[in-house]
């Protein structure tokens, strides 16, 4: 295949905007056209990802019928590891785990290393330390020798972490590490080549050389007789005065040729030596020259005065480019989903390609309008997948106490109960979910959710399936990472087989249960390794488990449109390109900070710079402009802040910006004219239609649909919000409970009236309580006994011993009047003729030793003044209205002789009910006209009537449109039948 007489390596490469898997076919196709079939057949063809693999044999099984090559995968040289008697790999799982027992350790022994929090995140930052130490060939005692005098403190806390390496590689004396042993492996074969290289063709093709393992390789395929490289995006373009800048990695490590560079020097060879691997020409030579120039490496970008004068064709260059800045990330996606939605149209095969997740998840929805699924490579994290979630909530009921809301989640996952009768399960999930909003508990238990079913008619065996499965799973302290795992997978698999059959219902059906099992199976095996571990580590440690998995599970997707990461647009082409999300910090991404080494000390000892990632994303960056019809887009403002371009994008506008007689200016305007037609098209796809606003309401309906009965508390409604109460007893509509219940004002006042009610009753019966004391106590009975949040205990029971010294001096006095006779006392009274009932609860009634009544009324906030009881705030006045009525059962129509707010806010305050200057007769007759009014069938329910702020918010607020019309808009009557 290649001349046997040429002494020097062999370098092929591929230009970018030419697709490298098809170009690799045609160039085996046109060496091997005139040779028998048999000669195809004994080329070795190493690739370097399975997703190029896939594409080759595509390409080749597309036609004509033919003996194909031996295709492998960089990856697939472990085979030949196992020929060679080497040991197997320790299993990436059980090194994490060791590591982490490790670094657990060091930091028990010594805890101002890092905090504990820190466990996982060392362990996986050490593990890939490690992995890039073997791959490069780097031992610790190279790293040990770096001179690091002027960084000793740090340096002596992370030298402590890699000697960790160390009792690791003790620990498994004569295993190798998934990395260590490839890099065994291609030393091997290079000994081996050395002595009978073989005389077959080998080509590595797809390759930069990145790491150094495959470097290495690289370097002696291309020294073989028979041997060649593929390089992938070669810029033939880049004069050689460029490429001699790029010797210094400290500077030039993020540049895309870079890699390319380095294997040359390798190699010793010149960007000359290096043969096109076909003549296929790229898409738009123009717009590789103006990339290439754009991108030079940061010491010569004053090359763009000298050259950028001769770059010539610049509307060629970028005719098919549109920059597209958008002035939010919403408006970034709709204009994508724009374009492919007209791609999928005219039949155009489109790729969104960016490692941007939260752009990819914002178009997906978008094209969704529009019944567009697209083909996303990525697929969806498994972590995020049903049973990824399922497991992960399970785990998360080892660490907390059981709530509410978390119940609820699990209750109604799709996998929950997917064994048998799922139909009933949900019906019954329903009820208890409206039991659990009005009647609680917050904290379920055994107790209360086995008695949910004693008084309904469940399908057999639910409630005790609901107890046993959720109740009492909060377990602390440290368990072997088996036994957390053990029981996991017992009661995951308990809740999602149900209550009717035993198994595991369908968590491991699908792919994603199905890829979840092996993820869990392999944590089963490898759990004795992991030493023991709170619930919390267990749960994160799952969680970071599922995370690296992901899913493909997508119905029919629309085969034309795709979303594509980086590494897959480097073996794919497509029409339309479109590059999204190229902003700093996501395209490209932020280099990750290292714990262990800077990057001078990376360098010296041979490690990977953190600018290798930059620079790989460059390459990709400069493949994918070159496609035949390309969109630029960013977002000029995230949710939080400006943001800064990406780099290439910056440096290729700055340029043509800079060549204004060339016509860069123009045909920098024309890609931003052909974006903002786009975005101009997004923003009316985006624009609320206009409907006319709702009116003030103030419904009429029929007198016999209108309440028959209120409460006291509902009277001051019906004065400042009358569509509250229409909404409650006309239309008999109910606020929905919060699911999760908290310790909020209602709750507060209801406990601190029975703290109050029993510390009086108490002190009746033993007048020697009647002390702060007793009252403090009593108190911590009542809010250990009813409040179980510590916090809000805690806070309660300091307000209580505030007001306990005042109350208790108020109380003696209150008794010397009358003595205390009802609590919570019910009542209710008709108003004549009118068919109408009035109810109250009095917290407190006293009587003196006239007979005569004494009404308390308990405020935990603030008591109302007089003057808001006189217009607004009647609920005394009519209660004390009510009782000379006779509304009372147990006192008859007996005079009132005080009512009194007691506000328990510190300090305590006595507002006195005005019953002077409204005296009961006169509210009493007042109430009659009120209720009376709303008789009359031309009075309407209007909607905030008389609210005393702008800022008060109704339970039907939402109903009414408040916020369609204000305060000064006119009530509309609507007539209802």
């Amino acid at each position: 295949m290649f001349d046997p007489n040429q002494t020097t390596p062999r370098l092929f490469a591929v230009p970018c905007g030419v697709d490298f898997p098809r170009a690799l076919v045609d160039g085996l196709s046109q060496r091997f056209a005139d040779q028998p079939p048999e000669a195809l057949a004994r080329v070795e063809l190493i690739l370097n990802t399975e997703r190029m693999q896939r594409r080759v044999r595509q390409l080749f099984d597309s036609g004509p019928a033919r003996l194909l090559p031996r295709i492998s995968l960089l990856s697939g040289l472990s085979k030949q590891a196992n020929l060679r008697g080497l040991p197997p790999a320790l299993p990436p799982l059980r090194r994490r785990l060791e590591l982490s027992q490790l670094i657990a350790k060091l930091l028990d022994a010594q805890p101002d290393l890092a905090a504990r929090s820190s466990l996982y995140d060392l362990s996986d930052s050490l593990a890939e330390l490690i992995d890039e130490m073997q791959s490069e060939g780097v031992t610790t005692d190279q790293i040990r020798a770096l001179d690091v005098s002027d960084m000793s403190g740090h340096w002596k806390r992370a030298q402590d972490f890699i000697g960790i390496a160390d009792q690791f590689v003790e620990m498994h004396e004569g295993a190798l590490d998934v990395n260590a042993r490839q890099r065994q492996v291609v030393l091997d074969l290079i000994a081996e080549w050395e002595h009978t290289p073989p005389q077959h063709p080998i080509i590595l093709a797809g390759s930069t050389g990145s790491r150094g393992t495959t470097l290495l390789l690289m370097e002696a395929i291309a020294r073989l007789p028979q041997g060649a490289v593929v390089l992938p995006g070669f810029d033939f373009d880049q004069p050689e005065d460029v490429w001699d800048s790029l010797a210094d990695g400290l500077v030039a490590e993020d540049h895309p040729q870079y890699r390319f560079f380095k294997l040359m020097r390798d190699l010793d060879l010149r960007p000359r030596d290096i043969r096109a691997w076909v003549n296929t020409k790229p898409v738009s030579p123009p717009r590789n020259k103006l990339i290439s120039l754009a991108l030079r490496p940061a010491p010569v970008t004053d090359a763009w005065m000298t050259e950028g004068p001769h770059l010539t064709d610049l509307d060629q260059a970028t005719g098919a480019l549109t920059l597209i800045e958008a002035a939010s990330p919403r408006s970034e996606a709709l204009a994508i989903a724009l374009r492919l939605r007209q791609a999928a149209e005219d039949g155009q095969t489109a790729a969104l390609i960016t490692p941007d997740r939260m752009l990819t998840r914002q178009v997906s929805a978008a094209l969704d309008r529009w019944n567009i699924l697209p083909d996303d490579s990525a697929g969806l994290p498994l972590q995020l997948s049903p049973p990824g979630r399922f497991l992960r909530h399970v785990a998360d009921l080892f660490c907390r106490p059981l709530q509410a809301d978390m119940l609820l989640t699990l209750l109604k996952h799709p996998l929950t109960h997917s064994g048998e009768e799922r139909g009933l399960h949900l019906l019954h999930t329903r009820d208890l979910e409206l039991h659990m909003r009005r009647y609680g508990p917050p904290f379920p238990d055994h107790e209360s959710l086995s008695a949910f079913g004693t008084t309904r008619d469940l399908q057999p065996g639910w409630s005790d399936w609901l107890a046993q499965s959720f109740a009492g799973r909060e377990q602390t302290g440290l368990r072997a990472l088996s036994d957390w795992v053990a029981d996991l997978r017992t009661t995951a698999e308990f809740i999602a087989a149900g209550s009717q059959i035993g198994g595991s219902g369908e968590l491991w059906d699908k792919k994603a249960g199905r890829k979840a099992l092996e993820i869990f199976e392999e944590l089963e095996a490898e759990a004795p390794h992991g030493g023991e571990m709170t619930a919390r580590d267990f749960a994160d440690l799952l969680g970071a488990l599922l995370s690296q998995g992901e899913v493909r599970d997508r119905d029919a997707p629309y085969g034309s449109i795709m979303i594509w990461g980086t590494l897959e647009a480097r073996v794919q082409g497509a029409d339309l390109v479109i590059l999204g999300g190229l902003n700093e910090g996501s395209w490209p991404e932020a280099a990750s900070p290292d714990p262990w080494l800077n990057r001078k000390l990376r360098h010296e000892a041979g490690l990977l710079l953190p600018e290798r990632r930059i620079g790989l994303s460059a390459h990709d960056f400069q493949q994918a402009v070159a496609a035949p019809e390309v969109w630029l887009t960013r977002a000029v403002r995230s949710e939080e802040a400006d943001t800064v371009p990406s780099r290439w994008l910056n440096r290729m506008t700055n340029l043509l910006g800079g060549l204004p007689d060339q016509g860069g200016q123009a045909a920098l305007s024309a890609m931003r004219m052909r974006g903002q037609v786009w975005l101009d098209w997004a923003s009316v796809l985006d624009a609320p239609l206009p409907s006319p606003l709702s009116p003030r309401p103030s419904p009429r309906p029929p007198i016999a649909a209108r309440p028959r009965r209120l409460t006291v508390t509902e009277i001051p409604k019906l004065i400042r919000d009358p569509y509250a109460i229409y909404a409650k007893h006309v239309l008999r509509l109910k606020p929905v409970d919060p699911l999760l219940q908290e310790p909020d004002a209602l709750l507060r006042g209801t406990i601190i009236h029975k703290v109050l009610e029993d510390f009086i009753k108490s002190a009746q019966e033993q007048p020697e309580t009647l002390t702060a004391r007793a009252f403090i106590e009593q108190s911590q009975r009542v809010l250990e006994a009813e409040v179980p949040w510590p916090v809000a205990r805690t806070l309660w029971l300091t307000r209580l011993k505030k007001v306990a010294e005042d109350f208790v001096a108020g109380e003696r006095e209150r008794q010397l009047r009358a003595r205390p006779s009802g609590f919570e006392k019910s009542g209710q009274v008709r108003l004549d003729p009118l068919d109408f009932e009035i109810a109250a609860k009095a917290d407190r009634i006293d009587v003196d030793e006239r007979g005569m009544l004494h009404l308390y009324d308990y405020k935990t906030g603030d008591p109302p003044s007089e003057k808001q009881q006189k217009s607004f705030e009647k609920q005394l006045l009519i209660e004390t209205a009510m009782a000379e009525q006779g509304a009372f059962e147990d006192y008859g129509a007996a005079r009132v002789e005080r009512s009194l707010y007691i506000g328990l806010k510190p300090p305590v305050k006595e507002v006195a009910a005005p019953i002077l200057d409204e005296p009961p007769a006169k509210v009493w007759e007042e109430l009659r006209s009120l209720i009376e009014a709303y008789f009359d069938a031309e009075q309407g329910y209007s909607s905030r009537r008389m609210v005393h702020r702008d800022d008060f918010a109704g339970d039907y607020d939402h109903l009414a449109r408040y916020g369609e019309w204000d305060r000064s808009s006119d009530p509309v009557p609507e007539d209802l039948t």
